[in-house]
């Protein structure tokens, strides 16, 4: 059974819940805008059957308290540092670290920026900024809330005290059915943004969208193991993501497409979820 704690790091307090045998091979799950670590939970413990999986609330959302230190705390590859740093410093090892949107995005900057220190990354349902597609969608109308978020104080100003409503319109343009999005868990994702400072966190990941474009369009080699997946419900073509990446130096690179789900992949699809995320660690064998 998952298991919940806390850990502190930084001047931090980082939420965590996790399930399996802390000697397997660890897998770090970090979860995206506006979710919790509890998108993990449909899986977390059928993950944790054969690994030790530990999903994050990301710094200042829902349990995990402060704002990490440095003058831009919510910079892509230091948040990516600061999670593998607290995760090695519960023991973790054979580390594959994997996301959902923002937490995608987390994934490939440890795989870019840390590849040393991990054995694999998994990018779930996300355009990495700065690798094709990034500006193609970013100038999609659909896509309007990437500048609206990224302009600072005024999202917070519209948004506060009306959290929910303004979130159920991402869910239910976002998912492949938004049934699956159980109101329990639409009022658990935003109980973990209503404190002001977490509200403005997770605004914060996208001020800081274009600094991580900027780094991410200098390609450098990738040699960490990288799978991309995506749920089928979007139409949009995978191929285009995973030419991107390969065009930004991921030189071991594999991909997938889950049928019947949308943004939510855990949720949405656990079963086939699980399924990807075990094959994945399979074929590292002894890297990993």
């Amino acid at each position: 059974m998952a298991r919940e704690s806390t850990l502190s790091i930084d001047g931090l307090t980082l939420s965590y819940r996790c399930a399996g045998n802390p000697r397997s091979p660890w897998l770090i799950l970090l979860h995206g805008w506006p979710q919790s670590k509890s998108i993990y939970d449909p899986v977390l413990d059928e993950l944790g059957r054969d690994a030790h999986a530990i999903a994050f609330d990301l710094p200042g959302i829902g349990g995990s308290l402060g704002v990490p230190p440095g003058p831009s705390p919510c910079e892509l590859h230091a948040l990516a540092g600061l999670l593998l740093r607290a995760a090695e410093s519960l023991g973790a090892h054979s580390i594959v670290f994997a996301g959902v949107d923002i937490g995608g995005m987390l994934a490939f900057a440890a795989a870019r920026e840390h590849g040393a220190g991990i054995a694999g990354a998994v990018v779930m349902n996300t355009v990495i900024p700065g690798v094709a597609p990034w500006s193609r969608l970013v100038a999609e109308p659909r896509i309007w809330h990437f500048a609206f978020h990224a302009i600072p104080q005024l999202p917070e100003l519209l948004v506060s005290g009306r959290e929910r409503a303004y979130f159920d319109y991402f869910y239910d343009l976002l998912a492949g059915d938004k049934h699956a999005l159980t109101n329990e868990i639409r009022n658990d994702w935003t109980r973990a943004y209503q404190r002001p400072e977490a509200l403005k966190a997770g605004f914060d990941w996208y001020r800081a969208l274009e600094r991580a474009a900027q780094r991410n369009a200098r390609p450098v080699r990738i040699d960490t193991p990288i799978l991309y997946l995506r749920g089928d419900a979007g139409g949009r073509d995978i191929d285009d993501y995973v030419e991107g990446l390969r065009k930004a130096g991921a030189a071991n690179l594999r991909s997938r497409l889950i049928s019947g789900s949308g943004e939510f992949l855990p949720v949405e699809a656990p079963a086939a979820t699980c399924e990807a995320l075990r094959a994945f660690r399979a074929e590292l064998g002894h890297t990993a």
